[in-house]
Protein backbone atom coordinates (compact mmCIF):
# COMPACT_ATOMS: atom_id res chain seq x y z
CA UNK A 1 0.00 0.00 0.00
CA UNK A 2 1.78 3.06 -1.27
CA UNK A 3 1.07 6.52 -2.60
CA UNK A 4 2.17 8.20 -5.80
CA UNK A 5 2.94 11.83 -6.62
CA UNK A 6 2.07 13.52 -9.89
CA UNK A 7 4.01 15.82 -12.18
CA UNK A 8 2.70 19.41 -11.96
CA UNK A 9 1.35 19.50 -15.51
CA UNK A 10 -1.84 21.28 -14.31
CA UNK A 11 -2.74 23.19 -11.13
CA UNK A 12 -4.84 20.22 -10.00
CA UNK A 13 -1.93 17.82 -10.46
CA UNK A 14 0.50 20.00 -8.49
CA UNK A 15 0.77 18.66 -4.96
CA UNK A 16 -1.67 15.81 -5.60
CA UNK A 17 -0.79 12.63 -3.72
CA UNK A 18 -3.05 9.61 -4.14
CA UNK A 19 -3.03 5.90 -3.36
CA UNK A 20 -1.65 3.53 -5.97
CA UNK A 21 -4.59 1.13 -5.35
CA UNK A 22 -2.15 -1.73 -6.02
CA UNK A 23 -3.83 -3.94 -3.41
CA UNK A 24 -7.26 -3.69 -5.12
CA UNK A 25 -8.18 -6.91 -6.94
CA UNK A 26 -11.78 -6.21 -8.09
CA UNK A 27 -13.47 -3.16 -9.59
CA UNK A 28 -17.13 -4.06 -9.04
CA UNK A 29 -18.70 -4.92 -5.67
CA UNK A 30 -20.66 -8.07 -4.81
CA UNK A 31 -24.22 -7.18 -5.86
CA UNK A 32 -25.94 -9.11 -3.07
CA UNK A 33 -24.05 -7.11 -0.43
CA UNK A 34 -24.76 -3.61 -1.75
CA UNK A 35 -27.65 -1.18 -1.96
CA UNK A 36 -28.08 2.30 -3.40
CA UNK A 37 -27.04 4.96 -0.95
CA UNK A 38 -29.47 7.87 -0.80
CA UNK A 39 -27.94 11.29 -0.24
CA UNK A 40 -29.65 13.86 1.98
CA UNK A 41 -27.68 16.98 1.09
CA UNK A 42 -27.71 17.76 4.80
CA UNK A 43 -31.53 18.17 4.80
CA UNK A 44 -34.00 16.53 7.18
CA UNK A 45 -37.45 15.10 6.35
CA UNK A 46 -38.99 18.59 6.05
CA UNK A 47 -36.29 19.81 3.67
CA UNK A 48 -34.57 22.04 6.21
CA UNK A 49 -30.76 22.11 6.16
CA UNK A 50 -29.63 20.66 9.49
CA UNK A 51 -26.00 19.91 8.59
CA UNK A 52 -24.03 22.44 6.60
CA UNK A 53 -21.41 21.88 3.89
CA UNK A 54 -22.91 18.63 2.54
CA UNK A 55 -24.26 18.18 -0.98
CA UNK A 56 -23.60 16.79 -4.45
CA UNK A 57 -20.96 14.13 -4.83
CA UNK A 58 -20.64 11.05 -6.97
CA UNK A 59 -23.30 8.37 -6.81
CA UNK A 60 -22.24 5.62 -4.40
CA UNK A 61 -23.33 2.17 -3.34
CA UNK A 62 -23.21 1.17 0.28
CA UNK A 63 -21.45 -2.11 1.06
CA UNK A 64 -22.72 -4.18 4.00
CA UNK A 65 -19.67 -4.76 6.20
CA UNK A 66 -19.69 -7.48 8.86
CA UNK A 67 -18.56 -5.82 12.09
CA UNK A 68 -19.79 -8.74 14.25
CA UNK A 69 -17.65 -11.59 12.84
CA UNK A 70 -19.78 -14.11 14.77
CA UNK A 71 -19.63 -17.06 12.32
CA UNK A 72 -17.66 -19.09 14.85
CA UNK A 73 -15.78 -22.16 13.65
CA UNK A 74 -16.74 -21.66 9.98
CA UNK A 75 -13.65 -20.98 7.84
CA UNK A 76 -13.81 -18.26 5.22
CA UNK A 77 -11.66 -17.59 2.15
CA UNK A 78 -10.71 -14.09 1.03
CA UNK A 79 -11.79 -13.72 -2.61
CA UNK A 80 -11.12 -10.04 -3.34
CA UNK A 81 -9.79 -6.85 -1.77
CA UNK A 82 -11.89 -3.87 -2.82
CA UNK A 83 -12.18 -0.10 -2.58
CA UNK A 84 -15.04 1.22 -0.45
CA UNK A 85 -16.16 4.83 -1.05
CA UNK A 86 -17.87 4.92 2.36
CA UNK A 87 -14.73 4.43 4.49
CA UNK A 88 -10.99 5.05 4.41
CA UNK A 89 -10.02 1.39 4.86
CA UNK A 90 -10.13 -1.30 2.19
CA UNK A 91 -12.68 -4.10 2.45
CA UNK A 92 -12.29 -7.80 1.70
CA UNK A 93 -14.94 -10.12 0.27
CA UNK A 94 -15.06 -13.42 2.16
CA UNK A 95 -16.69 -16.68 0.99
CA UNK A 96 -17.55 -18.91 3.95
CA UNK A 97 -17.63 -22.70 3.82
CA UNK A 98 -21.41 -22.73 4.37
CA UNK A 99 -21.96 -20.67 1.21
CA UNK A 100 -22.47 -17.27 2.83
CA UNK A 101 -20.63 -14.18 1.58
CA UNK A 102 -19.73 -11.07 3.55
CA UNK A 103 -17.48 -8.04 3.51
CA UNK A 104 -15.00 -7.41 6.32
CA UNK A 105 -12.62 -4.55 7.04
CA UNK A 106 -9.42 -5.68 5.33
CA UNK A 107 -6.48 -5.96 7.75
CA UNK A 108 -3.05 -4.83 6.63
CA UNK A 109 -1.26 -7.67 4.85
CA UNK A 110 -4.29 -9.82 4.05
CA UNK A 111 -3.99 -11.76 0.79
CA UNK A 112 -6.49 -13.19 -1.69
CA UNK A 113 -6.94 -16.91 -0.99
CA UNK A 114 -6.11 -16.55 2.70
CA UNK A 115 -8.23 -18.49 5.21
CA UNK A 116 -9.80 -16.60 8.13
CA UNK A 117 -11.64 -17.89 11.19
CA UNK A 118 -13.46 -16.47 14.20
CA UNK A 119 -14.45 -17.62 17.66
CA UNK A 120 -12.93 -20.06 20.14
CA UNK A 121 -10.08 -22.12 18.77
CA UNK A 122 -9.05 -19.58 16.12
CA UNK A 123 -5.31 -18.90 15.96
CA UNK A 124 -4.19 -15.32 16.79
CA UNK A 125 -3.26 -14.61 13.15
CA UNK A 126 -3.96 -11.61 10.94
CA UNK A 127 -7.64 -11.43 9.96
CA UNK A 128 -8.90 -13.84 12.63
CA UNK A 129 -11.43 -12.60 15.19
CA UNK A 130 -11.12 -13.83 18.79
CA UNK A 131 -12.41 -12.97 22.22
CA UNK A 132 -10.11 -10.65 24.16
CA UNK A 133 -9.65 -13.48 26.67
CA UNK A 134 -7.98 -15.62 23.96
CA UNK A 135 -5.67 -13.01 22.39
CA UNK A 136 -2.03 -13.00 23.61
CA UNK A 137 -0.92 -9.91 25.51
CA UNK A 138 0.89 -7.32 23.41
CA UNK A 139 -1.00 -8.25 20.22
CA UNK A 140 -1.94 -5.50 17.76
CA UNK A 141 -5.72 -5.56 17.22
CA UNK A 142 -8.51 -3.61 15.50
CA UNK A 143 -12.31 -3.80 15.09
CA UNK A 144 -12.86 -3.91 18.85
CA UNK A 145 -16.25 -4.31 20.49
CA UNK A 146 -17.20 -2.10 23.43
CA UNK A 147 -20.00 -4.41 24.56
CA UNK A 148 -20.32 -8.15 23.86
CA UNK A 149 -22.29 -8.83 20.69
CA UNK A 150 -22.65 -5.15 19.81
CA UNK A 151 -20.27 -5.22 16.87
CA UNK A 152 -16.93 -3.50 16.39
CA UNK A 153 -16.82 0.18 17.35
CA UNK A 154 -13.12 0.99 17.89
CA UNK A 155 -10.08 1.11 15.55
CA UNK A 156 -11.93 0.79 12.23
CA UNK A 157 -10.43 3.54 10.06
CA UNK A 158 -7.44 3.27 7.72
CA UNK A 159 -4.15 2.40 9.41
CA UNK A 160 -5.56 2.44 12.94
CA UNK A 161 -4.86 -0.21 15.56
CA UNK A 162 -4.93 -0.76 19.31
CA UNK A 163 -2.85 -2.94 21.59
CA UNK A 164 -3.94 -5.46 24.21
CA UNK A 165 -1.68 -4.61 27.13
CA UNK A 166 -3.07 -6.53 30.12
CA UNK A 167 -5.93 -8.56 31.60
CA UNK A 168 -7.39 -8.05 35.05
CA UNK A 169 -10.19 -10.42 36.02
CA UNK A 170 -13.10 -10.03 33.63
CA UNK A 171 -11.58 -6.96 31.98
CA UNK A 172 -8.88 -6.48 29.35
CA UNK A 173 -6.79 -3.31 29.22
CA UNK A 174 -6.57 -1.78 25.74
CA UNK A 175 -4.39 1.09 24.56
CA UNK A 176 -6.45 2.85 21.88
CA UNK A 177 -5.23 4.79 18.80
CA UNK A 178 -5.94 8.10 20.56
CA UNK A 179 -3.57 7.17 23.38
CA UNK A 180 -6.42 6.46 25.78
CA UNK A 181 -6.11 3.36 27.95
CA UNK A 182 -9.38 1.74 28.96
CA UNK A 183 -10.88 -1.49 30.25
CA UNK A 184 -13.13 -3.64 28.07
CA UNK A 185 -14.82 -6.93 28.98
CA UNK A 186 -12.82 -9.99 27.90
CA UNK A 187 -16.00 -11.41 26.33
CA UNK A 188 -15.79 -8.73 23.62
CA UNK A 189 -14.27 -9.60 20.26
CA UNK A 190 -11.41 -8.04 18.33
CA UNK A 191 -9.61 -8.82 15.08
CA UNK A 192 -5.86 -9.44 14.98
CA UNK A 193 -3.73 -6.99 12.97
CA UNK A 194 -3.98 -3.34 11.97
CA UNK A 195 -6.41 -1.81 9.47
CA UNK A 196 -5.34 -1.62 5.82
CA UNK A 197 -4.52 1.50 3.77
CA UNK A 198 -2.20 2.98 6.37
CA UNK A 199 -0.88 5.54 3.84
CA UNK A 200 -4.27 7.23 3.66
CA UNK A 201 -3.02 10.05 5.90
CA UNK A 202 -0.40 10.96 3.25
CA UNK A 203 -2.98 11.59 0.52
CA UNK A 204 -3.64 15.12 -0.75
CA UNK A 205 -6.62 15.85 -2.98
CA UNK A 206 -4.84 18.50 -5.07
CA UNK A 207 -7.97 20.45 -5.95
CA UNK A 208 -11.32 21.56 -4.56
CA UNK A 209 -13.20 19.48 -7.13
CA UNK A 210 -12.09 16.25 -5.53
CA UNK A 211 -13.83 17.31 -2.31
CA UNK A 212 -16.99 17.99 -4.31
CA UNK A 213 -16.84 14.45 -5.73
CA UNK A 214 -16.91 13.24 -2.12
CA UNK A 215 -19.99 15.34 -1.38
CA UNK A 216 -18.21 18.08 0.59
CA UNK A 217 -19.21 21.67 -0.13
CA UNK A 218 -17.02 24.72 0.65
CA UNK A 219 -16.62 25.27 4.37
CA UNK A 220 -16.46 28.94 5.38
CA UNK A 221 -14.93 30.12 8.65
CA UNK A 222 -16.86 31.77 11.45
CA UNK A 223 -14.56 34.81 11.69
CA UNK A 224 -15.47 35.93 8.16
CA UNK A 225 -19.21 36.01 8.97
CA UNK A 226 -21.28 38.82 10.45
CA UNK A 227 -22.21 38.89 14.15
CA UNK A 228 -25.76 37.80 13.32
CA UNK A 229 -24.43 34.61 11.70
CA UNK A 230 -21.73 33.46 14.11
CA UNK A 231 -20.39 34.30 17.61
CA UNK A 232 -16.93 34.87 16.09
CA UNK A 233 -18.20 37.14 13.30
CA UNK A 234 -17.91 40.91 12.96
CA UNK A 235 -15.12 43.34 13.72
CA UNK A 236 -13.33 45.91 11.59
CA UNK A 237 -10.98 44.59 8.94
CA UNK A 238 -9.41 41.22 9.68
CA UNK A 239 -10.16 41.22 13.38
CA UNK A 240 -10.29 37.72 14.78
CA UNK A 241 -13.29 36.41 16.65
CA UNK A 242 -12.01 36.19 20.22
CA UNK A 243 -12.42 32.79 21.89
CA UNK A 244 -12.91 30.04 19.29
CA UNK A 245 -16.38 28.54 19.54
CA UNK A 246 -19.05 26.87 17.47
CA UNK A 247 -21.97 28.58 15.78
CA UNK A 248 -24.10 27.72 18.81
CA UNK A 249 -21.58 29.24 21.22
CA UNK A 250 -19.95 26.02 22.47
CA UNK A 251 -16.25 26.63 23.19
CA UNK A 252 -13.74 24.78 21.01
CA UNK A 253 -10.01 23.99 20.92
CA UNK A 254 -9.45 22.59 24.39
CA UNK A 255 -12.88 22.85 26.03
CA UNK A 256 -13.84 19.40 27.33
CA UNK A 257 -17.28 18.30 26.18
CA UNK A 258 -17.35 14.82 27.74
CA UNK A 259 -19.80 14.60 30.64
CA UNK A 260 -18.07 14.07 34.02
CA UNK A 261 -21.08 11.91 35.05
CA UNK A 262 -20.82 9.53 32.08
CA UNK A 263 -21.11 5.93 33.30
CA UNK A 264 -18.26 4.63 31.16
CA UNK A 265 -15.77 7.05 32.76
CA UNK A 266 -14.93 4.37 35.33
CA UNK A 267 -13.52 2.15 32.58
CA UNK A 268 -11.01 4.79 31.39
CA UNK A 269 -7.65 4.29 33.08
CA UNK A 270 -5.79 7.07 31.29
CA UNK A 271 -7.28 9.80 29.12
CA UNK A 272 -6.05 10.36 25.59
CA UNK A 273 -2.85 12.35 25.17
CA UNK A 274 -3.24 16.01 24.19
Amino acid sequence: MAVRQFKPTTPGQRGKVLSTFEEITASKPEKSLTFGRKKTGGRNNTGKMTVRYIGGGHKQKYRYVDFWRDKDGIPGTVKTVEYDPNRTARIALVFYADGEKSYIIAPNGIQVGQQILSGKGAAPEIGNTLFLSDIPLGTIIHNIELRPGEGAKLARSAGSYAQLTARDGKYAVIKLPSGETRMILVTCRATVGSVSNGDHELEKSGKAGRSRWLGRRPHNRGVVMNPVDHPMGGGEGRASGGHPRSRKGLLAKGYKTRSPKKLSNKFIIERRSK
